[in-house]
């Protein structure tokens, strides 16, 4: 099963949003796996996590044109890159051919992520703040982001 879920931070995605279904809902495991399963109508478009909250399901992205993005990906993976592209989302993205976790963020996408690695971006996008900054943990770097994110 593949899957897309972006996950809104300071810029607000409300356009994306409305290409999708509202939901307003809590996030759960089981809420996302029947949104992701591959008969339901809205697997095929991505999940728009905003406040804590799936907000909208079924949700269209830009595609990134970026032309080093493997020739081996393709549209869910380009669509993570697209909306990183244009927002600070951080994106993850799970291959339905192979069940490779990949994240995309600041125009960059970190294929082949691990279970491990994939809760500790989770938790640095929660968690760090350091004396009302955040900060990001991107390929071994700290960026200060000095606007007021989730």
């Amino acid at each position: 099963t593949g899957a897309l879920i972006v996950i809104e931070r300071s810029t607000k995605l409300g356009d994306i949003m409305k290409t999708g279904v509202q939901i307003d809902a809590v996030v759960s495991q089981n809420l996302i796996r029947n949104i992701f399963f591959n008969k339901a109508a809205l697997h095929d478009g991505a999940v728009i996590i905003s406040d804590y909250r799936i907000a909208a399901a079924g949700c269209f992205l830009p595609i990134s044109q970026n032309p080093q993005i493997s020739k081996d990906k393709g549209t869910r993976h380009r669509a993570g890159v697209g909306i990183s592209e244009v927002s600070d989302a951080m994106t993850v993205v799970v291959s339905e051919e192979t069940g490779a976790i990949s994240i995309t963020q600041y125009s960059e996408i970190k294929r082949n992520v691990t279970a491990e690695t994939l809760r500790e971006q989770l938790s640095a996008l929660h968690n760090k703040t350091t004396e009302g900054k955040r900060f990001r943990l991107w390929k071994g770097r700290e960026k200060d982001e000095t606007k007021t994110d989730r």
